[in-house]
């Protein structure tokens, strides 16, 4: 609207300016006539408003008169300023109304990480099915709890089975791929809850290192024709063992058999033959070991035979 009544202004102002123009260009080049009376000049410059006022009045008719586009355009108009009554009324009622008070979330308790239990060996797997020949009291169901190993001991039985193990690898490969995988604790912590016996610290480090050996019988890795047994075979040397003790009436004995004749004394940790003799052969098991190591390095005789090597298994000759 403002665009169309300043349009007609200017075509008025325009038209005034275009009269007064043409009325100077039909003056004659003379000398100005003497002014006409005042009457007949109030009657000129009547008519000339009168013309200007006019086109104002045909400008603004023509401007209120509506037309399509127009039409739309005020449509549109109307349309925006209602939009925008309606977010400002929206805002205000926004502002007015209280936030809304955040719920709060009560933490939930951590989750409750169940307690570490001991193995217990259950009479349905040790008691209750006792294999062929083995009475009932040398099935024991005891509770197994896994005990620390010294460090300065483990460390020492450690370093025997590396020699052993270096000696192997570079003269009897096939033997030395015989060497068992390592032990768990808690699979010896159950072996001694089913034989009521506590292992030596160096017997418990060296299952620790190899649970026994594997492969081929003529293959595997022994004692000077001792074989080297896992953490299974002793508890169940020592179930035949105690089944032969209670068949003789004998109390269940202290000794913990790792060999065909070698044992080690559960109470003393000594290794002893007990088939052979009462006194000890060996202080510990890991004395045994470093000899071990001794007679495979330097040659030397252990159970009266000597380390030797065919086709890269170890073989032991009898010195006797």
């Amino acid at each position: 609207m403002l665009k169309l009544v300043r349009l007609a202004l200017t075509a008025a102002i325009l038209t005034a300016i275009g009269v007064r123009l043409r009325r100077r260009a039909r003056m004659p080049v003379k000398p100005p006539a003497p002014p006409a009376p005042q009457a007949v000049a109030h009657t000129r410059m009547g008519l000339a408003w009168a013309a200007i006022a006019g086109v104002v009045a045909l400008a603004l008719g023509a401007a209120l008169i509506p037309t399509g586009p127009q039409t739309v355009a005020e449509v549109r108009w109307a349309v925006y300023q209602a939009e925008q009554s309606a977010m400002t009324v929206a805002m205000g009622a926004d502002e007015k109304s209280p936030a809304p008070t955040p719920t709060p979330v009560t933490p939930t308790s951590a989750p409750v990480m169940p307690t570490p239990t001991p193995v217990v060996p259950t009479p349905a797997t040790t008691a209750s099915a006792p294999p062929p020949g083995i009475p009932a009291a040398c099935m024991l169901s005891g509770q197994a709890t896994v005990r620390p190993i010294s460090p300065r001991v483990r460390a020492a039985v450690n370093r025997q089975w590396r020699r052993i193990e270096r000696w192997l690898r570079e003269h009897a490969p096939r033997t030395y791929a015989s060497l068992g995988a390592p032990g768990r604790a808690g699979t010896v912590a159950l072996a001694e809850a089913q034989t009521g016996l506590e292992f030596p610290d160096d017997l418990r480090a060296s299952l620790l290192r190899h649970n026994g050996m594997s492969g081929p019988p003529a293959a595997r890795f022994s004692f000077g024709e001792e074989p080297v047994l896992g953490v299974r075979e002793i508890r169940d040397q020592w179930r035949e063992s105690c089944a032969a003790r209670v068949g003789r009436g004998d109390p269940i004995g202290r000794l913990i058999r790792v060999g065909t004749l070698i044992e080690v004394d559960a109470d003393s940790g000594h290794v002893v033959a007990s088939m052979v003799g009462p006194e000890p052969i060996w202080p510990s098991y890991h004395a045994m070991l470093r000899d071990m190591a001794d007679a495979l390095e330097k040659g030397r005789p252990m159970f009266g035979a000597r380390a030797t090597v065919k086709g890269g298994l170890l073989r032991w000759s009898s010195t006797l």
